[in-house]
């Protein structure tokens, strides 16, 4: 027998969802690699959770990197060894039958990429790799009725894109996949830091920065929060106080394109299925999804009630382990969906 999987492969994290189990892995999508080298330090110590600790800290033989860059493949070889590792953490066992997989990839990526993707998966030790964009699994994910004739839409902001999509009898009436995502409002953090306080943090502290004090709509209370970097000026590490309103600054230009986006799509969906959005609003899914007060923004610009589905970050995730639940159902009408 093989351990059949979903694999919500992202550019921040990948999470695995095992047939009947649900989801077993949730970990960074960082590999630790000895520099120069495409040789992984596969030592239990070097991938996932363990290699995110090393960003920006390892020492000059020991380079941590994140070879998945805006939702697709930046390094073939890192991929295929980190997603290696993956699934025989899940799987378990030497022997037996391969396992099927089933893997989330953005709505916007070409043929070229997809088939890196396959590529990997397969070198990694799949038997079968069946591809489902990002925003489809996510909308199964949450529950949404994506088989039925009627519009959903759904927004998937991650790592490192933004999908919007608006769905319909099992296939995508009209997508955006925008590269603006988690990752990018990290680096506004950066570079406003940067560009106020003369200040230079680290990714995983402009991370940070963003969880405790980022928003899209002002807070209740407002928050601060301790900053350590290092001084661009006179080179030496600095402590500076950064208030919520100061990264809500930071953060305006990536939320204004997402909400670009969201606009983008509903201009262009047909008028039967922009009235079913009207009636059943937006739903939010991936980690972006959980900045304080985005949804309320978006539900201002659109006019339209929006949603955070329960457990935004799994949403992808529990979609790939439906499209595992229900084989013979689901793909099938993907594909046809696709089709037309």
């Amino acid at each position: 027998m093989s351990v059949d999987m979903g694999i919500d492969l992202g550019t921040a994290n990948v999470l695995v969802c095992v047939r009947g189990e649900g989801i077993v892995l949730n970990e960074p999508s960082v590999v630790a690699v000895k520099k120069g080298t495409n040789q992984v330090l596969l030592n239990g110590n070097a991938v996932g959770d363990a290699a995110k600790k090393m960003l920006g800290k390892t020492p000059g033989n020991i380079v941590a990197i994140r070879p998945l860059k805006n939702g697709v493949i930046a390094d073939f070889d890192i991929t295929e060894a980190m997603l290696g590792y993956f699934m025989r953490k899940v799987h378990k066992r030497s022997w037996g039958v391969k396992p099927r997989v089933v893997i989330a990839i953005p709505s916007g990526i070409t043929a070229v990429e997809k088939r890196a993707v396959i590529n990997s998966a397969e070198n990694a030790g799949a038997r079968e790799v069946i591809l489902i964009e990002e925003p489809m699994a996510a909308g199964i994910g949450v529950g949404l009725p994506i088989t039925e004739p009627t519009g959903s839409m759904i927004v998937d902001i991650g790592g490192g894109t933004t999908e919007v999509a608006i769905i319909s009898l099992a296939g995508i009436v009209i997508s955006e996949s925008l590269r603006v995502a988690g990752d990018a409002m990290d680096e506004s953090v950066i570079n406003y830091m940067k560009k106020k306080y003369n200040l230079l943090i680290g990714e995983r502290t402009a991370e940070a920065i963003k969880i405790n004090l980022g928003s899209a709509f002002p807070y209740d209370e407002e928050k601060t929060m301790e900053v350590k970097g290092r001084d661009l000026m006179v080179g030496l590490p600095r402590v500076i106080t950064v208030s919520s309103e100061e990264i809500r600054e930071a953060l305006a230009e990536p939320i204004a394109a997402i909400i670009q986006s969201i606009k983008n799509c509903l201009e262009h969906a047909p008028p039967e299925v922009a009235s079913d959005i009207l009636d059943f609003g937006i739903t939010m899914t991936g980690g972006g999804a959980m900045l304080h007060g985005l949804d309320q923004v978006i539900a201002n610009e659109t006019n339209i009630k929006v949603m955070v589905a329960k457990d935004p970050l799994y949403a992808v995730a529990k979609g790939t382990g439906e499209v595992l639940e229900q084989l013979d159902i689901l793909v099938p009408a993907l594909q046809s969906g696709r089709e037309e």
